[in-house]
């Protein structure tokens, strides 16, 4: 009898990890169908999602107090008609600046013009022309200033140091460095406003490694004095 109820515990006690395990199983796979980008923070709001919104990282890994901070992110829009990024505010930065790439700027060339100068008595009905340089204005595309970012319909549009326009947090009120965040509020004309956490991004390359350490480099010196020890005991012994 006793012997029938430690037979029947045992086998209590054998399932209940399996039984446990099966619960832990579920509860990874519904985590796992979670979206998450692998880099930077991601929001939606309405047609529009934000991904893998971060700070660019910054040189020597930290930015102090003051600095600017260019935001990293890519805006997809999914609607049949264009949104446009009208505002961007948050805590801890003076003001967001946005630049679009195309825009013109005024710049200053010259171009030779002719003028005629008046007839003189000795040639009656005749003039000289005479070369002379005037300046003209010309436009030259460079970035500008905008408060506004329009995201065309079904599109994205990357943000960034290599993006189509760039987004800058000017004068940081506190350092931050790898793992701080950055509260921003993003208003989208359509879609409406946003909030999330952008955190400070991490380095694009690998950091330099060292030389890799040679395991065999002890053996390689023990094996030459082993050699030398043997090659000294068979003198002594052909030598009695």
């Amino acid at each position: 009898m006793n012997r029938a109820l430690r037979v029947a515990t045992l086998g209590v006690l054998l399932l209940s990890p399996l039984a446990l395990s099966g619960c832990s199983a579920g509860q990874v796979t519904q985590t796992a169908t979670q979206d998450r980008d692998k880099a930077g923070a991601m929001a939606r709001v309405g047609d529009i999602t934000l991904r893998q919104a971060n700070l660019a990282y910054p040189d020597g890994g930290r930015y102090e107090e003051g600095d600017d901070a260019t935001l990293v992110l890519a805006i997809v829009n999914g609607a049949t008609e264009a949104d446009t990024l009208t505002e961007i505010t948050g805590e801890g930065f003076d003001e967001a600046v946005i630049q679009t790439a195309g825009a013109a700027g005024p710049s200053t060339s010259t171009a030779p013009t002719t003028t005629a100068s008046p007839a003189t008595p000795s040639a009656p009905g005749t003039g000289t022309a005479t070369g002379t340089v005037a300046p003209t204005t010309t436009a030259a595309p460079t970035a500008a200033a905008s408060t506004e970012l329009e995201i065309p319909a079904g599109s994205s549009v990357f943000v960034g140091q290599d993006g189509a326009a760039t987004i800058t947090l000017t004068g940081l009120e506190e350092s931050l460095t790898t793992g701080g965040v950055i509260e921003l509020t993003l208003v989208f004309e359509n879609a409406g406003e946003v909030t999330l956490l952008v955190p400070v991004g991490t380095p694009g390359e690998e950091l330099e490694r060292g030389e890799a350490f040679d395991f065999h480099q002890e053996e390689s010196h023990g094996g030459g004095g082993s050699g030398d020890s043997h090659d000294e005991n068979s003198g002594h012994e052909g030598g009695e």
